[in-house]
């Protein structure tokens, strides 16, 4: 699954009826085209005594903008020139994103040696993503080595005609484009890429390397099944419309206060409390508050901000350590960090009511993403 630029997703809600943009849309999604309509996704030959057309191929634009580096010195493409490169555009919110991140880690583990350089470009959802000190926080939490690149304002973004979180673009040796995977899955076929390049790399400056075609196995991976999963990602705040179920009018820049709710009607945010609904969140105006939703999935995270502590519930009840998230502690969470927090792992997909008792006025609500 992907995350989508909230511009590109306003135009999919708006003109989803017309079948030529759903073709289009299609296409894209399984290869991004250059204006030859020649897909990235092309064969890769590996054959020395066969020379590749890379008239096909677009050259890979130049970073842009970039205004701070983990784990490296400044750098350039340019620089990086006779490398193989994966240029991944992620933010550290994105559950999509988070979940591709055991496998970026092991192919630099893995290849770098040989001649890989992956360069995660973060480009930022949300303002409090463009702190230096939270993404860092986020390098270390996921324990990233590679070069992580700040494109706070989405300068290489645009320059690579970029819509979605994640998405993976490999660069050869010369600077072209030749494979691009948006969203997760597909890591077997991105690796074997990997490996072609690396070969073709070789034998191109006359060196041996020892690639195996074993592909890496993370075991901290989650295995997801999108089949199973009916309760879409859901965003709060005045540029995503209503995302609530309350009878209450949530007004633009406005505090409400929300009533005791009865009938909570599948995949629709409930509030209780007095709630200020800002341009991407909902924000806890009173000392203390709710929110319910009945969702249809196996993980429940969410992206919140302000210091506050969450009780929660599945099904009416506290939720017990067997089915909590990570981030819970004997059915507590505490909010500090400005980041994503998991709050629910069960066993297996299905049909549940989550309640969150809050305590901490300022506490405020981005995101419900599922697992």
């Amino acid at each position: 699954m992907i995350k989508i630029m909230t511009e590109i997703r306003s135009a999919i809600i708006v003109f989803a009826v017309i079948g030529v943009i759903i073709t289009g849309v299609s296409i894209y999604f399984n290869s991004i085209q250059t204006g030859n309509n020649i897909s990235f996704e092309s064969v890769i030959i590996d054959d020395s005594s066969t020379k590749i057309n890379k008239l096909n191929f677009p050259k890979a634009p130049e970073l842009r903008g970039i205004n701070g580096y983990i784990n490296t010195e400044p750098l350039t493409i340019t620089d990086l020139e006779g490398k193989v490169i994966i240029v991944d555009f992620w933010t550290y919110t994105c559950i999509n994103c988070i979940r591709t991140i055991p496998y970026l880690n092991a192919w630099h583990e893995k290849y770098s040696d040989d001649g890989l350089v992956i360069l995660g470009v973060h480009a930022p959802e949300f303002n409090f993503e463009k702190d230096y000190k939270n993404l860092k926080a986020a390098v270390e939490k996921f324990e990233i080595k590679y070069p992580v690149l700040q494109d706070n304002e989405m300068s290489t973004w645009k320059a690579y005609k970029n819509n979605f979180w994640p998405h993976k673009y490999i660069i050869d040796h010369e600077g072209f484009i030749r494979y691009d995977h948006i969203g997760e899955g597909a890591y077997e076929k991105t690796e074997s890429i990997i490996q072609e390049l690396l070969n073709e790399r070789s034998i191109s400056f006359g060196i041996n390397i020892d690639i195996t075609k074993d592909m890496v196995s993370p075991d901290e991976t989650i295995d997801v099944n999108f089949s199973k999963i009916h309760t879409r990602e859901i965003y709060l705040g005045y540029d995503f419309g209503s995302e609530l179920g309350n009878k209450e009018e949530l007004i633009q820049n406005k505090i409400t206060s929300f009533s005791v709710v009865e009938n909570i009607i599948p995949n629709k945010v409930y509030l209780e409390g007095t709630w200020k609904n800002n341009r991407d969140h909902v924000e806890l105006m009173s000392e203390t508050g709710k929110v319910f939703l009945n969702y249809n999935a196996k993980a429940v995270n969410i992206v919140a901000v302000g210091d506050s502590i969450l009780m929660v519930k599945l099904d009416n009840t506290l939720i017990n350590n067997s089915i909590s998230g990570k981030d819970v502690n004997n059915s507590k969470v505490r909010i500090l960090e400005e980041r994503m927090y998991n709050l629910v792992f069960n066993e297996g997909y299905g049909k549940h009511l989550i309640e969150m008792e809050l305590k901490g006025k300022g506490f405020k609500l981005y995101t419900f993403t599922f697992g």
